[in-house]
């Protein structure tokens, strides 16, 4: 059965797509039936995996939200190995005003991914979770639904801003919604190996985090940026790059980790 892991962090602009859309294809890569979850009104790992939003017809994270349709008719089939995505649309902003307007009791809106996901997880072997840039009802219906969480920093100054408030998030999560959760780990992102300013955070990121910090650093790379406006991970894109064998390492460091657990 899939084990369920998500991309978060409240603040923008850290990589969470490019990281969800890199990550699973590099699962997929490794022989592991993935799932990519698209939790983002912006759709940016939809459009970044080549995904049409004009032919989703209605079939997407949103309507799945709202019990308007089967998980498994909402499912897309990529050209990329062993890569399946559920895709989003802007719809998706407004599931709160959805959720807020049910009158079942039995009805937990922090539940009904977790519902969703339950329903075909069976079938993966990964399901990788793209959350918002925000803490709200997607962010914590993305935490109750998953095993365990990937929290990306970026390699620039202020890098852990924010970071006590998501850590306090996610332990209320477990004491309330989901024991669980666990941190997969912390990945740092986009870092240039050419300023001191880049190595610092990395120091100080491991001196926070400790054995929870991946091994894997994500660099910044033009090509890296460039692939999802082609509808392509990386290691399509540009097999050789940097980017491409990070993300290989990464996927690696995942698995080994799912298996001591």
């Amino acid at each position: 059965m899939g084990r369920v892991i998500s991309l978060v962090n409240q603040k923008g602009g850290v990589g969470k797509t490019t990281v969800s859309i890199n990550l699973s294809a590099a699962l997929g890569k490794l022989g592991k039936r993935t799932l990519l979850v698209d939790l983002d009104p912006q759709g940016n790992t939809s459009t970044g995996l080549g995904i049409n939003k004009s032919d989703i017809n209605g079939k997407s994270s949103y309507e799945c939200l709202i019990g308007a349709v089967d998980p498994r008719d909402a499912i897309i089939k990529t050209r990329f190995t062993n890569l399946f995505i559920m895709p989003a649309t802007i719809n998706l902003a407004g599931v709160d005003y959805e959720f807020r307007d049910k009158n079942d009791a039995n009805f937990k809106t922090s539940e009904q991914l977790k519902k969703v996901i339950d329903q075909v997880k069976k079938g993966y072997d990964y399901i990788i979770i793209d959350c918002p840039p925000q803490l709200g009802t997607l962010t914590i219906n993305a935490l109750v639904a998953s095993d365990s969480l990937i929290i990306p920093v970026q390699c620039e100054f202020f890098a852990l801003e924010g970071i006590t408030q998501l850590l306090n998030t996610i332990i209320n999560t477990q004491k309330k919604l989901n024991p669980r959760l666990q941190v997969e780990g912390v990945l740092l992102t986009m870092l240039d190996s050419r300023t001191n300013l880049g190595m610092e955070v990395v120091e100080e990121v491991r001196s926070f985090f400790g054995d929870k910090t991946f091994d894997t650093i994500i660099p910044r790379l033009i090509r890296l940026v460039e692939a999802p406006s082609h509808g392509e991970p990386i290691n399509v894109y540009d097999p050789e790059n940097r980017a491409t064998i990070a993300f290989h390492n990464l996927a690696k460091e995942v698995i080994k980790r799912d298996e001591r657990k």
